[in-house]
């Protein structure tokens, strides 16, 4: 389908492009959210009696999350989760998640603006996008680990997804082997005479 964009749209392109998408796409995103228009002459027409007053919302949308941004751009928040001793999560983080603790944080962030592809499975600090608009976007720093502690220990640099281990089985000298072999001999031996005397 072809559409004219109302907005830019990240690797598709820039307000007032004409564009070929899948129906899909169009139908299920860009339309109902007033993302962009089918390209007819009728609605080609439409978008050059609005392109002025679009181009002034879109201008006051960026500056609003450029001042945002501003604020948001670096802070940091703890999650903390439940995980096994190798930082594994028991489930995820999402990107509701990340959203939810901003927005705790005292910062205005919808779900949609995080920009998480895939959920996150690891303890560790991670670093999030945030899309506060088309034009916008800024990083935060998502601390997720098992406890406040783990969390403030982490941000000093420490690595609490690798476990110190043991080695994995007893190690032993070839002189702990002969002194095994003996004693082995000497029981055998002692079984051999216990046999020989109830023989007897």
């Amino acid at each position: 389908m072809q559409v004219i964009l109302l907005e830019r749209i990240a690797r598709l392109g820039q307000m007032g492009d004409e564009v070929r998408v899948k129906d899909g796409y169009a139908r299920n995103f860009l339309l109902p959210n007033h993302k962009a228009l089918r390209a007819n002459e009728a609605n080609r027409k439409k978008f050059e009696g609005q392109r002025a007053q679009l181009e002034a919302r879109n201008l006051e949308l960026k500056q609003e999350a450029e001042s945002v941004g501003e604020k948001l751009d670096g802070a940091s928040v703890v999650l903390v989760r439940q995980a096994g001793e190798t930082g594994q999560l028991y489930g995820s983080v999402s990107a509701r998640d990340v959203a939810e603790a901003l927005t705790k944080a005292s910062f205005s962030v919808a779900r949609n603006q995080v920009v998480l592809n895939t959920p996150i499975k690891t303890i560790g600090i991670h670093t999030v996008p945030v899309r506060l608009h088309p034009e916008v976007e800024v990083s935060v720093s998502v601390n997720v680990a098992r406890s406040e502690a783990e969390a403030e220990r982490q941000v000093q640099g420490e690595d609490l997804t690798v476990r110190e281990e043991g080695p994995a089985f007893e190690t032993f000298s070839e002189d702990d082997d002969d002194d095994r072999r003996g004693r082995r001999n000497r029981d055998d031996e002692d079984g051999e005479r216990d046999g020989d005397d109830e023989a007897r």
